[in-house]
């Protein structure tokens, strides 16, 4: 029996400041960043120099399959630049690991949180 799996997705926009909230479940796949990629490109498209902070829930999430992977670091290399803060509220040390590795492809700052207060009182620092 297939588990399920996916990734749920809130855009908040102010301006040029964006607040994303991703929640994953299950393993994600190709076909998760074919639904939410078009829609973060399509809120950030009209904006000349948007600033994203994201919230992203890991704590039902059990990885990526490769090409999910793949789509993942084009995302983030997509925009990259456009992300200020992103907090990665997890369980799992390999997520730890991931926020760390995230930094080196994001011109913003990623933190690892086993905390979702922290997680979001970080992002609400100016």
């Amino acid at each position: 029996m297939a588990k399920s799996h996916g990734i749920k997705i809130e855009i908040d926009n102010n301006g040029d400041e964006f607040f994303v909230e991703l929640k994953a479940t299950g393993k994600l796949t190709h076909q998760d960043y074919q639904l939410i990629t078009p829609e973060i490109d399509d809120a950030l498209a009209d904006v000349d120099k948007p600033i994203v902070d994201v919230y992203f829930d890991g704590t039902e999430c059990d990885g990526w399959d490769i090409h999910a992977a793949w789509d993942d670091l084009k995302l983030g290399l997509k925009h990259g630049k456009q992300f200020r803060k992103v907090a990665l509220y997890g369980n799992k040390h390999w997520q730890e690991v991931g926020a760390k590795v995230g930094n080196w492809f994001l011109s913003g700052e990623v933190r690892y949180f086993d905390n979702s207060i922290d997680a979001l009182n970080w992002l609400k620092e100016e």
